[in-house]
């Protein structure tokens, strides 16, 4: 496996949730590392199996597995890793992790180059119209990385490895191969970056983890009518609870309001005034 500086170059930020937990339901837990969360899915008191949904950011792979070890026992076994993209802040554990746990990874097709070594990500634009966290996303890593011994497609029919009774959904836009994961019963979802719950350019919301639901990061986001189309995408499946890669988790009332209020007015609340991804829109 190839390292690079997506799971390599440590970042100086960071939240009040960092190192901290929620179940979001039981057998799904999140845990927030700095400003990015990945989700343990599992019931410690059935199995020590579990799987793994993204992998934070980078530098992280060893203190999701000592949080593992801590919900799931020293003799935990991981047996897959789901991701819902390959940006940074959702594969910096990755390379870590699959050192020690040689497991399949699973990823949209669509993903593959960025997850191969074969094509970057776009930069970040840290022009884009956002607060101080845009503007610092210039630091932030965009090289693909390879692991491409371990990387599988999403079955085409919809079902999520080793997790029963999920499905994945394509939900493009923040990334070509961007998928979230949806459980009908309790119907429980698991966002990635189609949409988050917190104002992730806003470093004092950044900070603060003030819970509202927004659009997908503007800074690394280059198709915004594939977004738009994702929320209204995710909106129709009428979510109960949902946890996204930014935020708290958010259910009931608030979260179906700000869904439909961020879908309803996608262009004047996600999409930003201007920025190299709205100036020059990706091309159809």
């Amino acid at each position: 496996m190839e390292r690079s500086s997506s799971t390599e170059k440590i970042l100086p930020v960071t939240s009040i949730r960092d190192g901290s937990g929620t179940e979001v339901v039981p057998g799904v837990y999140c845990y927030t590392i700095q400003i990015a969360n990945v989700f343990f899915i599992g019931n410690p008191e059935i199995s020590n199996e579990w799987v793994l949904v993204d992998a934070g950011m980078p530098g992280s792979g060893h203190r999701i597995l000592s949080k593992a070890a801590d919900l799931f026992g020293p003799d935990h076994r991981l047996k897959a890793i789901i991701l819902t993209h390959g940006h940074f802040d959702h594969v910096g554990g990755l390379i870590d992790i699959l050192e020690e746990h040689r497991v399949p990874v699973y990823a949209h097709p669509l993903e593959f180059s960025y997850l191969k070594g074969a094509s970057d990500y776009p930069a970040p634009d840290h022009e884009v119209d956002g607060g101080t966290v845009a503007k610092m996303s210039w630091e932030f890593p965009y090289k693909a990385i390879d692991i491409s011994a371990h990387l599988h497609e999403l079955p085409a029919n919809g079902s999520v490895p080793e997790m029963p009774g999920w499905k994945w959904i394509h939900t493009p836009g923040h990334t070509e191969g961007h998928v979230s994961l949806f459980r009908n019963h309790g119907r429980v979802l698991l966002a990635g970056d189609a949409f988050v719950t917190v104002k992730q350019d806003s470093l004092y919301k950044v900070l603060t983890q003030k819970r509202e639901v927004h659009g997908p990061p503007v800074y690394l986001t280059p198709d915004w009518r594939s977004a738009w189309e994702s929320v209204v995408k995710i909106v129709e499946l009428r979510p109960s609870v949902a946890a996204t890669g930014h935020g708290k988790p958010m259910r009931g009332a608030a979260l179906a309001k700000g869904l439909v209020n961020l879908a309803n007015n996608f262009q004047e609340v996600a999409v930003p005034k201007y920025g190299k991804f709205v100036e020059q829109p990706k091309a159809q």
